[in-house]
């Protein structure tokens, strides 16, 4: 799978993955995963009329907040911008009981000098909820929501870019006194060729600036290395941080290179040093 997103719920955990639909699966022990069908049964009306014909939702990401859980997604083409994040949402996430209710796009980004895919959803230490998204263009931002989940007016702030514009898939995870910015630097989705690595910069504020170990701000381009490339496993990245107990785990993509380029949904455990910044048990 590409771009997972992970919560528990229950005693199990779920993930969601880039593809038609949305797919859900389902682990007791965050190793054996079963399909537990889809968000969507078909694209939905919204993003044929603003995007076109996809075949694929990318990225979604899965939070719990304010008594529902919330699907950020986006729908997009590679290369261009015209993209936007939809937003759904339930009460349960068991099938059985729950129904995604879909309430269409909530930002677009044709026009503007950013891409609105890769979302990403943060709880400040308030409570409140902002939403965290970018891909290459002029990089990563912010933006607050309300209690519906839509964005606010005049909060659109940039955290993070790079000179090269190769940075996507932020994540934002608060810990202690600081918020850490993960994101993904360099070429993703070209099998064993891809150089997709995760990097990391903290801020004690959720708006920044983030920074590196050496102190170089994310929006001059800084980041601390969590994971690269292996001899097996390639270009990690579109990671996503789950807790479970005091456990962290860290969830993302990553290619095989023993098996022709196949991407793969890879599960490592998160170590934080003594120096509190996060140190990955992968490849």
């Amino acid at each position: 799978m590409h771009d997972p997103s992970a919560i528990k719920a229950g005693d199990l955990y779920y993930v969601f993955s880039t593809g038609a639909g949305i797919a859900i699966r389902t682990s007791a022990d965050l190793t054996r995963w079963d399909l537990a069908g889809a968000v969507f049964s078909a694209t939905p009306e919204w993003v044929v009329s603003a995007v076109g014909d996809v075949d694929a939702l990318w990225a979604p990401d899965v939070s719990y907040w304010g008594g529902l859980y919330h699907l950020y997604y986006a729908a997009s083409y590679f290369g261009t911008n015209r993209s936007c994040i939809g937003h759904a949402t339930t009460a349960a996430l068991d099938a059985a009981e729950g129904r995604w209710v879909d309430h269409g796009a909530v930002i677009c980004s044709e026009g503007t000098d950013y891409n609105a895919i890769d979302p990403n959803v943060v709880i400040d230490e308030r409570g409140t909820a902002w939403l965290v998204f970018g891909s290459f263009w002029s990089g990563l931002k912010l933006v607050q929501l309300t209690q519906e989940g839509d964005p606010v007016d005049g909060t659109l702030t940039a955290i993070a870019a790079r000179p090269s514009t190769a940075i996507e898939a932020p994540f934002v995870a608060r810990r202690g006194e600081h918020y850490y910015l993960f994101a993904s630097f360099d070429t993703c989705c070209a099998g064993a060729s891809s150089t997709y690595k995760i990097m990391v910069g903290r801020s004690r504020a959720l708006a920044g600036p983030y920074v590196d170990r050496l102190g170089t701000r994310m929006l001059d381009g800084g980041g601390s290395r969590v994971l690269t490339s292996g001899a097996r496993w390639r270009g990690p990245g579109s990671n996503g941080l789950l807790r479970a107990g005091e456990s962290w785990y860290n969830i993302y993509h990553s290619y095989d290179a023993d098996a022709d380029g196949m991407f793969a949904l890879r599960v490592a455990e998160l170590s934080w040093g003594a120096d509190g910044w996060p140190e990955s048990g992968g490849p």
